[in-house]
């Protein structure tokens, strides 16, 4: 039950700043089940954020752009989040952003949204939104109404923005900040100088960002941060899983506090891999990783090792793939050298034409002939399995 109760101006608030769902995001390295698992995480999320507002006593949420992965999402994903969007127990403001843009295909113009309840607000325009049930509180938002916005719309919100006198306003916006940002000068890019002068201007005590999906302060005044994305997305995320806790006062004064939202890793790594020491504490790092179901490996081997070691190698990254959600070999790092040695040789029993074969392969693997280095492993395999005569 949402708590309609009307209360005092407030000089102080909680909510929770997050952004970056993506629901319905797909990833090609996953396996279907492991999807499905994936896409549920990400709607278990919003649920999860209901449960630390009322944890927190937060008043509000705001997300902070790409609710949605695109406008092109299927009815079910739609009715899902819309679902658990409806159980939420405090009033949660949604900012279009970069992925689910105000365009004419925009899934927040759907008959789906256009009925959802009170409690669930679009920011559909640049006009600040009283939080039901908080007098002297707004929020107030910045939509992409394309893909490829010709300006910098946080800057656009601040000029169309009167001072907030007796009024705790929160400002929320999507995009890459300029100080961030490899390619600084497109029109699109927040000017960050430009959104810490609104603050000082009064114009907005606390800036929510999104786009950036590791939890991230910019600026010198510590009230303009990017949450993070709640369920992790990629290998290249040095802070997900989190949300943002902020406590505001009208004198500007701020608290934040990162929450764990989400349980899902992406870990790329690089391993040294020159014999069975190696290995076994390969094996042994795999073996030791919590939460395997949740878990995106990618690896990359750099040495040089034996028919046997590869041979156990790829039993070890066959079998423990089906306990992770996704472990793979990072072919774009991987420089590892297969050298058949003597005890490659005895460990074999080969005649006849599979013999002329290994020992052709052998001599051009010795050459570091890659191709030869790759049958010669699979025909190592095949032969260890009984499959070669």
């Amino acid at each position: 039950m949402r708590d309609n109760n009307v209360t005092t101006l407030k000089s102080r608030i909680r909510f929770i700043h997050t952004s970056d769902w993506q629901l319905g995001m797909t990833r090609a390295f996953l396996s279907p089940e492991a999807l499905s698992r994936f896409s549920q995480a990400r709607i278990d999320a919003i649920a999860t954020l209901g449960k630390l507002a009322k944890m927190h006593e937060a008043q509000f949420i705001v997300v902070a752009g790409d609710v949605f992965e695109s406008n092109q999402l299927s009815r079910q994903t739609l009715m899902r989040a819309i679902d658990v969007l409806e159980s939420l127990s405090v009033p949660i403001f949604l900012l279009p952003g970069n992925h689910d843009p105000l365009d004419a295909s925009s899934i927040f113009s759907t008959k789906e949204f256009r009925g959802v309840g009170e409690y669930i607000i679009v920011l559909r325009n640049m006009d600040p939104v009283s939080v039901p049930g908080l007098p002297g509180v707004e929020v107030v938002g910045a939509p992409w109404r394309t893909k490829h916005p010709n300006s910098d719309l946080c800057r656009e919100l601040a000029d169309s923005l009167d001072p907030a006198n007796n009024t705790i306003r929160v400002a929320v916006a999507h995009g890459q900040v300029d100080t961030l940002s490899p390619d600084p000068f497109r029109p699109e890019v927040i000017n960050l100088t430009n959104a810490e002068q609104a603050i000082q201007d009064n114009k907005f005590h606390y800036l929510a960002l999104g786009d950036r999906h590791s939890v991230t302060e910019v600026g010198s005044t510590g009230r303009v941060r990017y949450s993070g994305a709640p369920v992790a997305t990629a290998f290249d995320e040095d802070d997900p899983n989190k949300a943002l806790l902020v406590e505001l006062q009208l004198d500007g004064n701020s608290r934040v506090e990162p929450l764990e939202v989400g349980a899902w890793s992406f870990i790329a790594k690089e391993r040294a891999m020159n014999g069975a020491e190696d290995l076994a504490a390969f094996e042994k790092w795999l073996n030791e990783i919590p939460n395997k179901g949740r878990t995106a490996i990618k690896v990359g081997f750099q040495g040089s090792i034996n028919l046997a070691t590869a041979a156990a190698l790829d039993e070890i990254m066959d079998s423990k793939a089906e306990l992770f959600a996704s472990l793979r070999q990072r072919e774009r790092t991987t420089d590892l050298a297969i050298v058949p040695d003597e005890l490659d040789q005895d460990s074999v029993s080969l005649s006849g034409y599979a013999r002329d074969t290994w020992n052709e392969l052998h001599e051009m693997a010795r050459q570091d002939d890659r191709v030869a280095q790759d049958a010669l492993r699979l025909f190592y395999r095949l032969s260890a399995q009984g499959g070669t005569e």
